[in-house]
């Protein structure tokens, strides 16, 4: 099985954000991630619309042929956005105000009836829901009572480790996967993924999917999105 590559274009809307106007264009990063081998875009609206606008959500359904990964909160305003686009997926995050990027993952576990209406109402529209968690048993066996279909793993400590402790979480995250696919549920990852860092995660056989942006977008401040995009692609095939 192919390991997909879903390519987040949130901090092309954040650099445009910073000064106004319509440039640079997050639909424009879009469509360049696809012909560089991208197999999906992920956008998070977030409350405060800090990096993509409705306006972009709009377009991104429109105007692009990959399947759209809408990275949303559990709110009702969002559920409502959610179910008017119908995107191909949607991954439900914790998401708090004042935090720079989401800190980790959603605590499905602890939240468990508030989660179970928005993964029922998006499931019923045909919307594949994911929950964007930390790797734990505890987190999978909350994501298998909500009945969702897919989780994301919070790829964050993994990703800031090192040495012995670094192995320690790509131990933890492959445990995951795999306790994931044999209660059938497909896994995911993300965060802080980087060229660097990124193989021992693609080598983790369960996973479906990696979804990476801050990074690639960094990147293509140097050698251009198309280029790191392909390079990451190339990255994750071995």
């Amino acid at each position: 099985m192919r390991l997909r590559l879903g390519v987040n274009i949130d901090h092309v809307a954040t650099i445009r954000n910073a000064r106004g106007g319509d440039h640079p264009d997050p639909v424009r990063a879009a469509r360049l991630a696809a012909e560089a081998g991208a197999d999906g875009i992920t956008a998070h609206l977030r409350e405060d619309r800090r990096h993509v606008t409705d306006a972009d959500i709009d377009r991104l359904i429109g105007e692009i042929d990959l399947p759209l990964n809408l990275e949303m909160a559990a709110t009702q305003e969002m559920l409502t956005i959610a179910l008017a686009h119908r995107p191909h997926a949607a991954c439900i995050v914790p998401e708090k105000r004042q935090e720079r990027t989401t800190e980790g993952g959603l605590d499905a576990a602890g939240q468990h009836n508030s989660l179970a209406h928005f993964v029922d109402r998006l499931g019923e529209a045909n919307i594949r829901v994911s929950l964007f968690i930390e790797p734990s048993e505890q987190q999978i066996a909350a994501a298998m009572r909500l009945g969702a279909p897919v989780v994301e793993f919070h790829t964050g400590r993994y990703a800031h480790a090192e040495g012995e402790e670094r192995s320690a979480e790509l131990k933890r995250i492959a445990d995951c996967a795999a306790l994931a696919v044999k209660n059938g549920i497909e896994p995911h990852a993300g965060h802080g993924l980087t060229f660097d860092n990124v193989v021992p995660v693609a080598a983790i056989p369960q996973l479906a999917e990696l979804n990476i942006g801050h990074f690639l977008v960094g990147e293509a401040i140097f050698d251009g999105l198309d280029t790191s995009v392909r390079r990451m692609r190339e990255l994750i095939a071995r």
